[in-house]
């Protein structure tokens, strides 16, 4: 059992050294971009089904209260969390809608759309990011490689890995490192504590 355990470490380990190669850049001009947006004051909407619905609640959570200093809330709103609206909309309408009539009803042109997917390929996601672009809303994916969710993405922050475990656990080392990054661009100057 230990030397499962060490695998799965070592995964983990070796796939976060992998993003570290490949991903920096992407993951700046996120937090540029939602940095930007809070400072204009517009808002972040947060979306995607199972694990990545949790992720959507933790990461706007982070927006909201705060994240390791204290600052004004941000204003970040996860879509996954009323279950009266997600139940209504997909009895009447469709689970594909789930998102995309929420980001239709609270999104407004320089907001952000962060649309997680394991798969990349969600079609609720997918459907929101489409509403999102065009109500000029900058749309970020947190997904994995291949799917269609990267390509209709402003900024797809593709994790290389087809493990589902292994992706889930990089998006929310993704989304903190989002959330450190907004709070220095917008409350620290780089390179002070």
């Amino acid at each position: 059992m230990q030397e499962a355990i060490a695998k799965i470490l070592k995964e983990g380990a070796d796939l976060r050294l992998q993003m570290m190669e490949t991903m920096t850049g992407g993951i700046l001009e996120a937090a540029q971009a939602i940095a930007h947006a809070f400072k204009s004051g517009r808002k972040v909407l947060l979306f995607g089904n199972g694990g990545s619905a949790a992720d959507s609640q933790h990461i706007a959570a982070e927006f909201m209260n705060r994240y390791q200093i204290e600052r004004p809330p941000l204003p970040a709103i996860a879509l996954t969390t009323d279950t009266s609206i997600l139940t209504s909309i997909s009895n009447d309408y469709a689970f594909d809608e789930v998102f995309s009539k929420q980001v239709k009803a609270l999104g407004r042109k320089g907001d952000i759309a962060i649309g997680i997917s394991t798969s990349g390929n969600s079609a609720n996601v997918l459907k929101a990011f489409r509403v999102a672009r065009k109500l000029g809303m900058v749309t970020i994916a947190l997904t994995a490689e291949g799917g269609k969710i990267a390509s209709n993405a402003d900024i797809a922050l593709a994790v290389p890995s087809r493990s589902t475990p292994r992706i889930q656990e990089a998006h929310i080392v993704i989304g903190h490192i989002l959330c450190e990054l907004t709070d220095t661009l917008l409350f620290r100057q780089v390179g002070k504590r």
